[in-house]
C-alpha cells in the first residue's frame, strides 16, 4: 500500500513545532513554543443537562449521562446510549476520540450509531478532559488514557443489561492507538476497532513519518525539562496558544483539523480541546518513551479492525499498527476519505462494516 508523505513543510524542526501546534494545540502538542500562554481552564463542577453534541438525538434510543471512576480515582463523564429496543442482555461497547475531542462530538456518533444497530454504547470524555475530572487540566497520558477504557468496561460490566462476557472496545484517532494498547493488557475485551488511528507515542517521540533526527528529539527534550522548570517556579502547567487558529501557510492536513474543530456546522465544541483551548506544553513527555503499541501482538486471538482513510496523512500508523498485529486482523481502506472525515463523514464511516465486526465477535 502506498504511503502518503506529509507536506516537506514540515521536515524542519521549528516548521513542524508550528504545524503541531496548529494542528492539535493541539493534536498532538509535541514540542514546546515560545508563543504566549493561554488562560488556564479549570475542571468541571457539574455535567450538562441539555443535548449539546455537534449531532442530533436519535429517536431510536435511550440516552443518560454517567460517570464512574478509574483506578486512579478519576471520574470518567459518560454519555450511556441504550437502544428502545434493549431486551435482556445485550453485547456492549466502550468508545473514546479523537485526541483532543470530547465525547459530544466523534465517539457520541460512533456510539450512537452502533447503538441504533443494538448495542449498548458509553462514549466517555479521557481524564483531565472534557466534563471528566483531573487536575491539572488539558493532559494526557499514555497509561492513564488506557486505563480509561478498561475503566469504562468496568462500568459497562456492571450494567444489569450488558452481557459483561459480549464487551468491545473502539477509538478513534489518537485513542485508536489507546484501544489497540487497552485491548493488549485488558482480557476482558473480547474485540477491537481503531478508526483513523494515530499512534501518539510514535508521532511525539519521533515526529510524523518518523523524520525527527537524535539531535532534534534531544532539543525537544531539553525544551521540556526548562519548561518545567518555569511551571515549577510558577506552581502550574503552562499551556500554549488556543489549538487550530489558522495564520496561513498550514499543510492541508492542519486545514483539514480546523475543517471540524473550528466549524460550527460541523465539529465545533466549547469543551473540546481541539476547539477551544490547548494542551499542556508539557503534554508530550510522558508519550516520548512509553511506546503505546509495543505488545499489540497480544491482541490476539481477539479480532481487531483497523480502518483508515486512503487519502489521510496518518494511514502510516494503521498500515505498521496491522502488520505488526498478529490474526484475526483486518484492514479496511475507505476510497477517497481523509483523516477528518473519519470523525463525522457518515457516508465514508462504515458503520454497517462496524456493527457486523462487532456482532460477528461480541459472541
Amino acid at each position: 500500500m502506498k504511503k502518503n508523505n506529509v507536506s516537506d513543510d514540515t521536515n524542519t524542526l521549528d516548521v513542524n513545532r508550528r504545524n503541531i501546534l496548529k494542528a492539535a494545540g493541539g493534536i498532538a502538542a509535541l514540542s514546546i513554543a515560545s508563543a504566549t500562554v493561554s488562560a488556564f481552564p479549570h475542571a468541571p463542577v457539574e455535567l450538562t443537562t441539555e443535548w449539546d453534541k455537534t449531532f442530533p438525538k436519535s429517536a431510536k434510543i435511550n440516552h443518560q449521562k454517567v460517570t464512574f471512576k478509574n483506578r486512579y480515582g478519576i471520574t470518567l463523564a459518560a454519555d450511556l446510549y441504550v437502544p428502545k429496543s434493549n431486551k435482556g442482555e445485550s453485547p456492549a461497547i466502550a468508545i473514546s476520540g479523537p485526541f483532543g475531542a470530547v465525547k459530544e462530538q466523534s465517539s457520541g456518533l460512533y456510539a450512537q450509531t452502533l447503538a441504533e444497530q443494538g448495542f449498548i454504547t458509553l462514549a466517555f470524555d479521557p481524564s483531565y478532559t472534557g466534563e471528566s475530572s483531573g487536575e491539572p487540566r488539558n493532559v494526557a497520558s499514555p497509561d492513564i488514557n488506557t486505563e480509561d477504557f478498561s475503566a469504562a468496561v468496568d462500568f459497562l460490566g456492571l450494567q444489569s443489561g450488558v452481557d459483561r462476557e459480549r464487551i468491545g472496545i473502539l477509538g478513534i484517532c489518537g485513542f485508536g492507538g489507546m484501544a489497540l494498547n487497552a485491548a493488549a493488557i485488558d482480557k476482558r475485551i473480547k474485540a477491537v476497532v481503531a478508526s483513523t488511528m494515530y499512534d501518539m507515542s510514535r508521532v511525539m517521540s519521533k515526529g510524523y513519518n518518523d523524520s525527527m533526527t537524535l539531535k532534534e528529539r534531544t532539543n525537544r527534550l531539553e525544551q521540556l525539562g526548562l519548561q518545567r522548570w518555569k511551571d515549577a517556579e510558577n506552581g502550574k502547567p503552562a499551556v500554549g496558544p488556543v489549538s487550530l487558529e489558522l495564520e496561513g501557510g498550514e499543510p492541508q492536513f492542519v486545514l483539514e483539523y480546523a475543517g471540524y474543530y473550528k466549524s460550527k456546522e460541523r465539529g465545533f465544541h466549547p469543551r473540546a480541546i481541539n476547539s477551544n483551548a490547548s494542551w499542556t506544553l508539557t503534554n508530550p513527555l510522558s508519550f516520548m518513551n512509553m511506546p503505546l503499541l509495543s505488545y499489540i501482538d497480544e491482541v490476539s486471538p481477539r479480532p481487531m479492525l483497523i480502518i483508515h482513510g486512503e487519502i489521510a496523512h496518518s494511514r502510516y500508523f494503521s498500515e505498521t499498527a496491522f502488520a505488526a498485529a498478529a490474526e484475526p486482523k483486518e484492514l479496511m481502506i475507505i476510497k477517497g476519505a481523509n483523516h477528518v472525515d473519519l470523525y463525522d463523514q457518515v457516508d465514508k464511516i462504515p458503520f454497517k462494516k462496524i456493527g457486523e465486526f462487532f456482532q460477528g465477535n461480541l459472541v
